[in-house]
């Protein structure tokens, strides 16, 4: 017993002589600890540029030389936590667990980036503009809300932030040009507003597979007397939905209809009209990225001010174009979708078409690309590549050549001024992180929301190309500018937007006539607008018209038209591959 005390006292006492020769150790030197944790910074650009960010349009010394740049712009900053937030959405989440962590290992600088729904993204946003209080560091927001960001004077122009006080923390190889949508995050002083962060389009889907059976192409042309294909006008919109719901009912041993859409009263049947449907109709005057003076939501600008959405004050939200637009999304929802598609929401209707049972839809994001080219869906093959492809969307026959055919959503990245300069300097650090070259090719193959030429343009897509089902052929076409996000005519995006789906509802239900349900929502537009113009704005107010004769306007040139005698013309179509042909060679059609 004696010798195992004597054995534990000589242990202890050992121990003991252990820890203080380690507590002996001289911490390291200020600058020893510093060149540690640069080190680490340069290995860590390292595994993430080798392990993640490929492929790239860049090669990988210059990925390393942007990383570097990163890592020293953010030296100020190491050890802050800066908070951002964005929508739910796949390329927000591989934002927010991949690309965030990759920043903080790189630069030292901690991410919290926010997933929240679209709406709370714009709840946030105007509770700091309306408070001052900084609730977040920046936000991804649509840049359907250019013209409300421009007219409040809450948001930093980016324009003048780089070249300015961020010009310090401005990555060098940005190349804004670069970005195709710069114009949509451009308001009317020239400046730039927003950065592009994804982008998706609205287009029109179909399942080729189906389009391509003869016996199908053969009764198709019996009866209507022109090919099956691409409906290029809603006429062939129409016959196409009818001949599928009525005609074909079923294929393969699955009831079958010719059309999808979503009709239950929510926030998000707003959407399905503000993003451009009254356009695709033939609402609005000619221009690109929108109309002017009349743009597709009817509203009409002098100058900048915005002047009235009614046609008596020369807007065109409840003229002809705009009634018929109404009148066939409510006519094709009840005769040629599922009987359950009515009582459907956006999110709720999105999956549908990849369930097999659907044969065209002309009101489809391309946001949903990833989610129908996954194996084993009913519409993907056996190879992987997709049974279906998308198109531009038809027009209806008030559109005319010049006209903007679609939508674009933008989500963007916005400063708002309320935020503290170093705490913007730090979030837009983390905001060019995320859009720069080293990155971007990677998030898009990841994502699917497209923002840079260069990267539609590289090998690496186009190998992509057969399992995206025209997404790339689309982007690489001159088409694409036709579908753009709300623009700059739309002076408070929040307020005017909420309209839309509260009057759009009472035609769906029958509580009202498509005419009164346009009536009434130009006249609440009209009055919101109104309400702006007296509580003053800091940029281009609005400056309503006094309202007059309705057929003074419509009998004038350019928006309002007048009514059609004939709103079917005959229907026309076009093969897929001769699109795409055209698509290639750089022709929009």
């Amino acid at each position: 017993m004696r010798s195992a005390w004597s054995c534990l006292v000589v242990v202890l006492a050992l121990a003991v002589y252990g820890c203080k020769k380690e507590e002996a150790k001289p911490a390291p030197a200020p600058e020893a600890q510093a060149q540690q944790d640069e080190t680490a910074l340069v290995k860590a650009a390292e595994k993430w540029v080798d392990q993640e960010f490929q492929p790239s349009t860049l090669t990988r010394d210059q990925q390393l030389q942007e990383m570097k740049w990163f890592r020293e712009a953010a030296k100020p900053y190491r050890g802050q936590t800066i908070n951002v937030v964005s929508e739910t959405i796949d390329t927000h989440v591989y934002e927010s667990k991949t690309l965030a962590k990759a920043f903080e290992e790189i630069t030292g600088v901690k991410v919290k980036h926010d997933l929240i729904q679209e709406g709370d993204v714009i709840e946030k946003l105007q509770t700091q503009m309306q408070s001052g209080r900084n609730v977040y560091d920046m936000y991804v927001n649509d840049s359907d809300l250019i013209g409300t960001h421009y007219r409040y004077g809450f948001v930093v122009p980016l324009s003048d932030f780089m070249t300015g006080e961020g010009k310090d923390v401005t990555l060098p190889t940005l190349d804004v040009d670069d970005f195709i949508g710069k114009s949509f995050v451009t308001a009317p002083d020239g400046k730039l507003y927003q950065l592009p962060d994804q982008q998706f389009a609205n287009l029109y889907w179909f399942r080729q597979d189906w389009f391509s059976r003869k016996d199908l192409q053969d009764k198709f042309k019996k009866k209507y007397g022109y090919e099956l294909g691409v409906p290029v006008n809603w006429s062939a919109y129409e016959d196409i939905a009818n001949f599928f719901t009525n005609d074909v009912k079923e294929i393969d041993g699955v009831r079958v209809y010719g059309h999808m859409d979503y009709g239950k009263k929510d926030p998000s049947l707003g959407w399905r009209f503000t993003d451009a449907w009254l356009s695709m109709a033939g609402v609005g005057d000619k221009g690109i990225p929108n109309g002017k003076p009349v743009d597709e939501w009817g509203i009409r600008v002098e100058g900048c001010s915005p002047a009235g959405a009614s046609v008596a004050r020369g807007g065109e939200a409840n003229g002809p174009a705009a009634v018929y637009a109404l009148t066939k999304y409510i006519d094709w929802l009840k005769k040629y979708a599922p009987p359950e598609a009515p009582g459907m929401t956006f999110s709720e209707a999105g999956p549908v078409p990849g369930q097999g049972n659907i044969a065209q839809q002309i009101f489809w994001y391309t946001a949903f690309t990833a989610a129908l080219t996954k194996p084993g869906l009913a519409v993907v093959n056996e190879d992987g590549t997709p049974k279906w492809r998308m198109a531009p969307s038809p027009h209806g026959p008030y559109w005319e050549e010049g006209v903007k055919l679609g939508y674009q959503d933008a989500g963007s990245w916005t400063m708002l001024k309320s935020t503290p300069l170093e705490r913007r300097k730090a979030a837009w650090l983390y905001a060019q992180f995320i859009v720069a070259k080293t990155t971007s090719l990677k998030k898009l193959i990841t994502g699917l929301t497209p923002i840079r030429d260069s990267d539609i343009k590289s090998e690496p897509v186009t190998k992509l190309a057969p399992k995206l089902g025209g997404l790339v052929e689309f982007y690489r076409s001159p088409a694409r500018v036709s579908w753009t996000p709300t623009g700059t005519n739309v002076p408070d995006y929040p307020k005017l937007a909420q309209l839309w789906w509260q009057n759009v509802s009472l035609a769906v239900t029958g509580e009202k006539t498509p005419q009164e349900a346009m009536d009434k929502l130009a006249g609440e537009m009209d009055d919101v607008m109104s309400r702006l113009e007296r509580s003053g704005m800091q940029n281009c107010p609005p400056k309503l018209n006094a309202p007059k004769d309705a057929k003074e306007w419509l009998t004038a040139p350019g928006a309002p038209r007048p009514k059609l005698a004939n709103e079917k013309p005959k229907g026309e179509t076009v093969p897929y591959e001769q699109l795409l042909q055209a698509w290639r060679e750089g022709r929009v059609k």
